[in-house]
């Protein structure tokens, strides 16, 4: 009887790790306590929400890329238009690459490693400095590719998840502090709030960007049957769901516990930093800084070189992989020094009007089969989105526009809470299936 090509429980939990240390930058460490700061006693709903689209999606996302044998801007462009998979995915890298997660790397490691070490009168300045250094850094490595980037990563991300479990442990004996009453957003909708704020890892996008890596780890360990590559992995993929939901939810924990004690902080990094300062002092606080430091230095490598390499390729070599890298570096040093609080502020809006549109391109493709794949389906579906992801990122920017959102908010279902995508793409699918199916039925024998 033929069997299917399998790997080793060792050889499996080496690709999970390696799945999950791609999703789990050090910027991942900022949102879940911040999350449960502000959610408190609601902290169980806002983390289910948060899982959801900070670990459910990528995991779809993964999985549609191996259905596809890596090949999912091909699909895109069948399915949809080239033009719609120009822009959609130069918006993608635009987001994982400079306009966001590159300088977010640089804002946290100085929110979490440096600010608390400097006087209040010298913030600004060494602010200036470290991420002059840091993203100096980051475009000598990228343009320079070296084993010794891959091998600080593979050693830094083991350190950091064995920091993380004495801080967890040492959470969980002695929390810091009562949990409080949820605040904001999270006191009627704990779920939807969570949900939204799972946009902030980006892992979605970063699972369609680099998400063929997992399927060349595990063909270079021999397995090369698409069923086999298919199967192994989804189970590296849950391997590394277990990880980062067991890390995220005990990150919640921490931050749910500090603001009766330390009061409310603007972002995840202040609590991080400041809770480990509690439990383990100015040591701890070294050794945290250090780590995070070289983690998102390797990550702000990574993505500003595949950054680069994207749109050099796009376009036909006509960019030059330096001069964009360089650009993408200034870019991200000017960004990174507006600050983490408000450099996630500004990306909330962004994320919103976009990460619907990935959401319905996964599922669809992921359902692909159901409906023949019909370019219909895909293009009403996501035409009926796009407006809905639109209105809904100027809602969270508090730029609605008059009259058109008290209509959206009066009649159109989860609209107040950034979520009026959901039934018009629902409607647009459906709308999409049913026209294919009376045209067959239509069509003579």
């Amino acid at each position: 009887m033929y069997e299917l090509q399998k790997l080793s429980m060792k050889e499996m939990f080496s690709v999970g790790f390696m799945v999950f240390s791609i999703f789990f930058g050090a910027g991942n460490l900022i949102f879940p306590p911040l999350l449960a700061q502000n959610a408190g006693t609601n902290y169980p709903m806002a983390v289910i929400g948060f899982l959801t689209t900070g670990i459910g999606l990528p995991l779809l996302g993964l999985i549609a890329i191996v259905k596809f044998s890596g090949k999912y801007t091909e699909l895109v462009e069948q399915r949809v238009h080239p033009w719609f998979r120009i822009i959609t995915f130069g918006l993608l890298y635009l987001a994982i690459g400079p306009l966001f997660a590159v300088p977010r790397t640089g804002a946290v490691s100085f929110e979490i490693g440096i600010r608390p070490f400097l006087p209040v009168d010298f913030m600004a300045e060494g602010q200036y400095i470290y991420t002059a250094i840091f993203f100096i850094l980051t475009y000598f490595f990228a343009a320079n590719p070296s084993r010794l980037v891959d091998t600080v990563g593979k050693v830094l991300s083991p350190v950091l998840l064995l920091f993380l479990c004495v801080l967890f442990v040492r959470t969980f004996y002695a929390p810091i502090g009562e949990i409080l009453p949820p605040v904001d957003q999270y006191v009627d909708a704990p779920f939807a709030s969570g949900f939204t704020d799972g946009y902030l890892t980006m892992d979605l996008l970063a699972a369609l960007a680099v998400g063929g890596l997992a399927i060349s780890a595990v063909k270079a360990k021999g397995v090369t049957e698409q069923k086999a590559i298919y199967r192994t992995c989804i189970k590296a993929c849950l391997v590394a769901i277990v990880l980062m939901g067991t890390v995220y939810t005990a990150l919640a924990y921490l931050g749910a516990t500090c603001p009766s004690v330390l009061g409310y902080s603007a972002n995840g990094g202040i609590i991080l930093s400041s809770a480990t300062y509690v439990f383990f002092g100015d040591a701890g606080k070294l050794v945290l800084a250090f780590i995070i430091g070289f983690a998102c230095l390797t990550t702000s490598i990574g993505v500003s070189a595949a950054f680069a390499s994207y749109y050099q390729y796009v376009s036909d070599g006509r960019l030059g992989y330096k001069k964009l890298l360089l650009g993408a570096t200034l870019f991200s040093y000017w960004a990174a020094n507006m600050g983490l609080t408000e450099l996630i502020r500004i990306s909330v809006p962004f994320l919103v009007a976009l990460y619907p549109i990935f959401i319905v391109l996964v599922i669809l493709s992921l359902c692909d089969d159901a409906f023949q794949g019909s370019s219909l389906v895909y293009r009403l579906s996501i035409g009926m989105t796009l407006p809905f992801s639109i209105m809904d990122g100027l809602q969270a920017a508090e730029l609605p526009l008059p009259g058109v959102h008290d209509f959206l908010v009066a009649y159109l279902p989860l609209y107040s809470v950034n979520l009026g995508w959901l039934l018009p793409a629902l409607a647009g699918a459906i709308v999409g299936m049913l026209w294919n199916q009376m045209h067959k039925s239509h069509q003579p024998a």
